[in-house]
């Protein structure tokens, strides 16, 4: 029997140093397709053969992943029952030439964060006009947390809830090492991400910067990813004298196994959908200081799992990390428990497939 065929586009780019989440993620569902005779053709701005990628049918279109989707299908005809999207901005006329071109149902997965502050009155108009325009070619909207599916109602009109919902992001348990002991007093700290200014990792070098000196001259944190802020922070740190506290470590393709060398991490970032690396820390039993944006408050419960704070609030973040260091506040939970049961890649993989069997959205 000929095996049934769906497309996925991912403005996702491969990167063999940076191997996350998704990339799992994508391995796994292109795996549990094959079990099920689907054939995936995957569509990503660059080729790359690393980890199981080499496994994938993948096209690639530097260019521009859409474009370079909307010209295979009209050269080729390929007869898809779903095409999925992923990382692509949602309700824009691609999904308007997609549908001319093919009559498979479009599922849309959202993962983009929104601006602390919400967006311009002007983006907001735009956004409720592409709603109109475009979210009729969409036939059911996916977002990663509880968070991302209220914003795609609030972005393009409420008149999409009856095909929206969540599925949250999960994570490989079993690879991800897990921390046995957390020292109380004096724990170690990291940070995990990409180097961006919404990421706000330079107010946690203004908090750190307000600290007590003697935890100054102690405290550690290694800093883990890579990015276009790089520079900013390093000369931030210089002007504090902070050189001794921060450690940049570049990006790193085993997190999985550099979690569990921590006791806590850092991540004060001011805009999130649903954080994967949240998760990985979790899962290694390592605890989170963050922030109340997206989708952080519905994994992170405060004081039990880690600590929640006001995105910018340095004065909040400098306390909360002072009493953790002095051992005046401590997680003591088991994180990786939680994240075992609610968050693991294979309900997420098993959750989107059973988008493939539903009939009619």
């Amino acid at each position: 029997m000929e095996p049934r065929k769906i497309a996925i586009i991912c403005n996702y780019e491969l990167l063999p140093e940076r191997v996350g989440g998704m990339d799992y993620f994508f391995w796994q569902f292109d795996e549990k397709c094959k079990e099920n005779n689907i054939q995936v053709d995957w569509f990503f701005p660059n080729q790359s053969n690393h980890g199981n990628y080499s496994e994938l049918k993948i096209y690639s279109s530097e260019a521009n992943v859409e474009n370079g989707f909307l010209s295979f299908i009209e050269q080729n005809k390929p007869q898809y029952s779903h095409i999925i999207t992923h990382f692509v901005e949602l309700c824009t006329p691609f999904f308007k030439n997609v549908k001319q071109l093919s009559d498979a149902k479009i599922i849309a997965v959202d993962h983009n964060p929104r601006p602390l502050n919400g967006y311009s009155l002007k983006k907001k108009i735009l956004k409720r006009v592409k709603g109109i325009l475009f979210s009729k070619y969409i036939d059911q909207f996916i977002g990663v947390s509880d968070y991302t599916a209220r914003e795609i109602l609030k972005d393009f009109g409420s008149h999409l809830k009856s095909k929206t919902e969540t599925i949250y992001n999960g994570v490989i348990i079993d690879s991800i090492l897990a921390r046995e002991t957390r020292n109380t007093v004096k724990p170690s700290f990291l940070v995990a991400s990409h180097l961006r200014e919404s990421k706000g990792i330079q107010d946690l070098i203004e908090a750190v910067n307000t600290l007590p000196v003697q935890i100054k001259n102690e405290i550690k944190i290694a800093v883990y990813g890579d990015g276009p802020y790089k520079k900013v922070l390093e000369e931030k740190i210089r002007n504090y004298s902070l050189g001794n506290v921060f450690s940049f470590m570049g990006s790193r393709a085993n997190l999985n196994v550099v979690f569990s060398k921590y006791d806590y991490m850092l991540q004060p970032t001011h805009m999130e959908c649903f954080s994967l690396s949240i998760l990985e820390s979790l899962a290694a039993n390592v605890p989170v200081i963050t922030t109340n944006v997206g989708g952080n408050t519905e994994v992170i419960a405060d004081e039990n799992n880690g600590y929640i704070v006001e995105a910018k609030n340095i004065k909040a973040l400098a306390n909360s990390i002072e009493n953790v260091f002095l051992g005046n506040k401590k997680i003591s939970a088991n994180t990786r428990e939680l994240i075992a049961n609610s968050f693991s890649l294979p309900k997420m993989v098993e959750n989107h497939f059973e988008l493939l069997e539903r009939g009619n959205y």
